[in-house]
């Protein structure tokens, strides 16, 4: 029964939008706009007014006049006048309404947004009397009308399943997740520019393979109408790549998407980017000092140092990084010494399970 009047709840609430689109049709609106002529992105409106109140002796003395458009994540109705936050993918700003600045018409048509529509408006830039950035608007215009209501009445979308499989939902929930898009991005630009400028060449290498080479893992199997043929989704670029330097060029890198038909949680994907790369006439120091060296140069390029918080902790990423074998690193991180017993698995096994470490049988 629970599940009943929560579905219709929902349905009421979507059935609800779609009369606000109808009314919007009748008085000859579109509600799903083509095109619309920005001004300025949000941010730079904010940034724009706040740089001019440095040059003026009075506030009230700025023109800015903006036009903007974003989707509406609040609104705050009070009498006669109505507050609602505009955001974009730049930021946030809000945005008064009232009879006199759009017409007693415009303002009755209010009652046909909702959160999570996007509009376009337009108006001077001031500041209210509690002192936040808000544009005064002229007249706004529904660019894009919600059908859905923002997940949890938009406090914040929580779910970590529905978050990673909706990105969308927590791209619109949750606006700091647009940081990590972007550092992401950042990433990949830095680590090619790093690669580039030393004459790695990026290639792209087929994703069909004949055998499922280049990883110890389970792979996708699709099939290949034309020559009747099974081929594997790759596990790793791997072996076109040490093709490559076989074939003679010396330096060469993939960013690329690999697939493994394995298990799913939020820190495994069946589909994910790696990135490797392959130098001749190099051994195994040089490349560390390489990767070292590439990974200060991404992280300096994209936070801007080299020192940084993740989960709590302060992490400085500065040269020279400490270096150990595998053994040196068990021997003084888990106070055990593995070393005696590289041909002695079972021992090893139980020196591990000594200290707490879940090691399966056969391992």
């Amino acid at each position: 029964m629970a599940d009943t009047e929560h579905h219709s709840t929902e349905q009421e609430l979507i059935q609800n939008r779609i009369d606000k689109l109808e009314r919007i049709r009748v008085r000859k609106d579109e509600p799903f706009k083509y095109k619309f002529k920005r001004s300025c992105a949000i941010r730079d409106a904010v940034e724009a007014f706040e740089h001019a109140e440095k040059t003026v002796d009075d506030p009230k003395d700025i023109e800015l006049h903006v036009v903007a458009a974003g989707r509406m994540t609040a609104l705050r109705s009070h009498g006669k006048s109505t507050f609602l936050d505009l955001r974009d993918e730049s930021g946030r700003i809000q945005v008064f309404l009232n009879a006199k600045g759009i017409g007693d018409e415009s303002y009755a048509e209010l009652h046909d947004l909702d959160l999570g529509d996007i509009i376009g408006v337009a108006g001077q830039v001031k500041r209210t009397r509690t002192g936040e950035v808000t544009i005064f608007a002229e007249w706004y215009t529904i660019l894009t009308k919600s059908l859905r209501p923002l997940p949890e009445k938009y406090h914040g979308l929580t779910d970590v399943e529905t978050r990673y499989r909706r990105r969308y939902l927590d791209l619109i929930a949750n606006p700091d997740v647009h940081d990590v898009f972007r550092k992401r991005t950042g990433m990949i630009q830095a680590f090619r520019r790093w690669l580039d400028e030393r004459g790695y060449l990026e290639v792209e290498t087929p994703m069909l393979h004949h055998i499922p080479g280049g990883a110890t893992a389970r792979p996708f199997i699709t099939h290949h109408n034309t020559f009747d043929e099974d081929f594997y989704l790759r596990v790793a670029p791997e072996l076109h790549l040490k093709r490559l330097i076989v074939g003679g060029y010396e330096r060469v890198y993939e960013i690329n998407r690999c697939f493994r038909n394995e298990g799913v949680d939020t820190r495994h994907n069946p589909e994910f980017t790696t990135l490797e790369l392959y130098e001749a006439y190099q051994d195994y120091m040089g490349l560390m000092d390489a990767t070292e060296e590439m990974l200060v140069a991404v992280i300096q390029s994209v936070l801007g140092g080299t020192e940084f918080e993740y989960q709590g902790m302060s992490i400085s990423a500065a040269s020279p990084w400490k270096r150990m074998t595998l053994f040196e690193a068990i021997r003084e991180y888990a106070d055990v010494d593995l070393e005696p017993f590289r041909d002695d698995p079972e021992e090893a096994a139980k020196q591990a399970r000594r200290i707490g470490c879940d090691v399966p049988e056969g391992m």
